[in-house]
């Protein structure tokens, strides 16, 4: 058994979560879940939305999976999300995107991977009033960061035999840092001369997605833009909903759902949990369970091909128990 940080979160995140708990075990994952707690249940036990307590769990046992989670706006908390990446140097941020079956999208045969920096740009959070009604935020880029999350992108690439990776920038409006970002990409790209790569500005690679996404395999990029590009991308295949994440240091990982707590469905047992499903698919893939995560991809598809049970999000009439039933019996399928 692995000891894994469950951390449920709030809204629909502990509905979800129970949900991914019941199939990953029932797939032959062996997991043994060491719950934490983050968002509104830990500021009404602990009075921030991520205790310490939680952080030292995961610096313990090194893999987390994490249901949606709430930092509450305007009351002086920072970012769960910013602060996990920051606090565990959780740098890379991995979203698969890859056409599902039976999901009403404009396009098919999308299977790419947006890798994001997730420590710095201009979510590193450095901003101040330079003057009343003037504020100055600042882009952070360093070379060793932006070194580390090219290389990320290429090994990637490498181990899961991908045919081509692209740095997308915009190094034409912002010549010192995104201009070092592709010397750092041309640096890094030397040492995988067997994998294609090219380079294009975000604007381009916008254009490009929407006209057709299956030009591009492996896309890399700073924080803002992969934050952005991330979630376009998972419009591509349906959704948030369906698309998982998850978020790499060299030493911890976490595992997550993208999308929000929805409040306004929490309780009512409606919630899809696909998203964190396949987020903890990758969770078992990364700590070597490999079949119990193949099996789990699998059982999604097929799930939703066979269109039984579904949430009214993915086009049926049912809820999260009856998804959760039918995930668990496509496992034997």
């Amino acid at each position: 058994m692995t000891p894994v940080v469950m951390i449920p979160g709030d809204g629909i995140g502990p509905e979800v979560m129970n949900a991914t708990c019941k199939v990953v075990e029932a797939a032959g994952g062996r997991i043994d879940w060491i719950e934490a707690q983050a968002g509104i249940p830990a500021i009404e036990k602990y009075g921030e939305p991520l205790p310490d307590v939680t952080l030292d769990l995961v610096r313990k046992y090194r893999v987390a999976i994490k249901g949606p989670c709430t930092t509450p706006v305007g009351k002086g908390f920072r970012s769960i999300n910013v602060r996990l990446r920051k606090d565990l140097e959780l740098y890379a941020s991995v979203r698969p995107v890859k056409t599902l079956p039976s999901i009403k999208v404009p396009y098919t045969d999308v299977d790419l991977i947006v890798v994001r920096e997730n420590t710095e740009g201009l979510y590193a959070g450095i901003e101040h009033y330079v003057i009343p009604g003037i504020v100055e935020s600042l882009r952070l880029v360093t070379r060793n960061a932006a070194e580390r999350i090219l290389r990320y992108a290429f090994e990637m690439a490498r181990n899961l035999g991908r045919r081509k990776v692209t740095v997308v920038h915009k190094a034409d409006v912002l010549p010192l840092s995104d201009g070092m970002f592709l010397e750092a990409a041309h640096r890094v790209a030397d040492d995988y001369p067997f994998i294609e790569w090219d380079d294009q500005p975000i604007d381009r690679v916008a254009l490009g997605l929407a006209l057709d996404p299956t030009r591009y395999d492996v896309m890399v990029m700073e924080n803002l833009f992969g934050d952005v590009m991330s979630d376009l991308c998972a419009g591509l295949v349906g959704g948030l909903g369906v698309v998982p994440g998850a978020n790499i240091g060299s030493k911890y990982a976490m595992f997550e759902a993208v999308h929000g707590s929805a409040p306004d469905i929490a309780g009512k047992g409606v919630a899809n949990p696909i998203a964190l499903l396949r987020s903890a698919a990758m969770m078992l893939d990364h700590i070597g369970q490999r079949d119990p995560a193949a099996r789990i991809e699998s059982s999604v598809r097929r799930t939703l091909e066979r269109k039984t049970g579904l949430t009214r999000d993915l086009g049926g009439d049912g809820n999260t128990a009856s998804i959760t039933k039918e995930l668990i019996a496509n496992l034997q399928a």
